[in-house]
């Protein structure tokens, strides 16, 4: 009866029913890049104090590091466009080595430019690496299955931050310090592509493609902007406001923990972990939820509860602030699945990626003006604090594009929500 009690809970974060074994390796592989994806994400955001002093970034100049880094998502769209041209599969195993890669070299950059340069092409196959495992999850899960599948990687993701945070304890004894937490991140991912190499094509990428014969490589970016150019506006306008905000409270969190209450870089670790556990399961919370309740009020939900987590713990006195870091990145978290998902399913086969690369460019884009925007406010206001919390205003857009402007996509085929041309 104990024992019962106990799986309870995790029953209910668990997928509505039984996955073939097809389905669920499917996931672990695709599960495991989010993962490594997001460690050399947070490596970035835990070790910026580190990599500031390192390489003589000045204050103001902090959140445009990161910034330039973000803008890796632009040239992922010609990687979308390459997935709805010619397959999935390949461009899952291309993205993973390149990613290595650039992980691999960013270790030795000497310059900011050096670093910049190197994060940014991370970037591009962290984004297009993502971005196809979603439309993958979405075309291969039933309507059922999809939020939570979409939540499941993302809380692969959590487990990628939970990792760098764990390492990121050991910064100030690791040789050559944030510069290891890169080199150890790039091995597991050539092993990762190796295992990938037997994935199959989606069946209905398959049979779309068979269907529509030979097409030239930006057709299905023509047909996206001429079909469904008025879906993919109200997707922006959701998203980018959201990232605009979001990913500026991010990146600063572990600076401010240690600027403003003088945490260590341990004691964020042991925050990030321990709040994280609990906070990466707004992923399959989101994902369970929305597919049940609906994406739209889900979504509203979590977009009132992030801006004022934001807001609480950017401002609360230091004893509240790891509730509010740990209800700030749980609706993040939440956000971001849901996003996905409507980012993948209103869109038809025929130009799903291309169509998920842009909503991941207006979030991009939306964080890179929130990042330069910041420097601008700290310099107005000298605190890092003032100027995350006064652009939480543009929070308000995202809420009115989401109440208004978008369908509702839960327990709906995807041949319903956008039938392919």
């Amino acid at each position: 009866m104990a024992e019962a009690r106990w799986r309870a809970p995790w029953r209910a974060l668990g997928p509505p029913r039984p996955l073939p074994p097809a389905q669920r390796r499917l996931l672990v592989l695709l599960g495991m890049a989010f993962t490594l994806n997001s460690y050399d994400f947070g490596i970035l955001g835990l070790a910026l104090p580190q990599i500031q002093a390192e390489l003589g970034v000045a204050e103001a100049e902090a959140g445009r590091l990161a910034a330039v880094a973000r803008l890796g998502v632009l040239p992922a769209l010609g990687l979308a466009l390459l997935a709805d041209w010619r397959g999935r599969r390949r461009l899952l195993v291309l993205t993973v080595i390149g990613f290595s890669v650039c992980t691999l070299l960013t270790a030795f950059a000497r310059t900011p430019l050096e670093f910049m340069l190197l994060q940014l092409l991370a970037r591009t196959f962290t984004a297009a690496e993502e971005l196809l495992a979603v439309v993958v999850i979405t075309e291969e899960l039933d309507a059922d299955l999809r939020g939570w599948g979409i939540g499941l990687m993302a809380a692969f993701g959590g487990l990628g931050h939970g990792l760098a945070s764990l390492l990121y304890s050991q910064v100030e004894v690791l040789p050559h310090g944030w510069r290891a937490l890169y080199v150890l991140g790039a091995a597991p991912l050539l092993i990762l592509a190796w295992l990938r190499r037997d994935l199959a094509e989606t069946r209905r990428f398959a049979a779309q493609r068979a269907a529509r014969g030979g097409a030239a490589l930006l057709a299905p970016l023509r047909r996206l902007l001429r079909s469904h150019g008025v879906r993919l506006a109200a997707l922006c306008l959701a998203v980018t406001p959201f990232w605009f905000g979001a990913s500026t409270a991010l990146v600063f969190m572990s600076k401010f923990l240690q600027d403003t209450h003088g945490y260590e870089p341990g004691t964020v670790a042991v925050l990030f972990l321990v709040g994280g556990s609990v906070a990466i399961l707004g992923n399959l919370v989101a994902g369970r939820a929305s597919d049940r309740f609906g994406r739209r009020p889900v979504s509203l939900a979590f977009l009132a509860a992030n801006s004022l987590s934001v807001a609480g713990f950017y401002n609360a006195p230091g004893a509240w602030v790891p509730f509010f870091w740990i209800a700030l990145v749980f609706s993040f978290f939440a956000i971001d699945v849901i996003f996905t998902a409507l980012g993948s399913e209103l869109f038809p086969t025929a130009y799903r990626s291309t169509a998920s690369s842009l909503r991941a460019v207006a979030g991009t884009v939306g964080a890179v003006l929130g990042l330069w925007c910041e420097g601008q406010l700290y310099e107005l206001t000298g605190s890092h604090a003032a100027a995350i919390t006064w652009m939480l205003l543009a929070s308000v857009v995202s809420l009115l594009a989401v109440a208004f402007a978008l369908p509702e996509t839960a327990g709906r085929s995807l041949e319903e929500i956008a039938p392919d041309p």
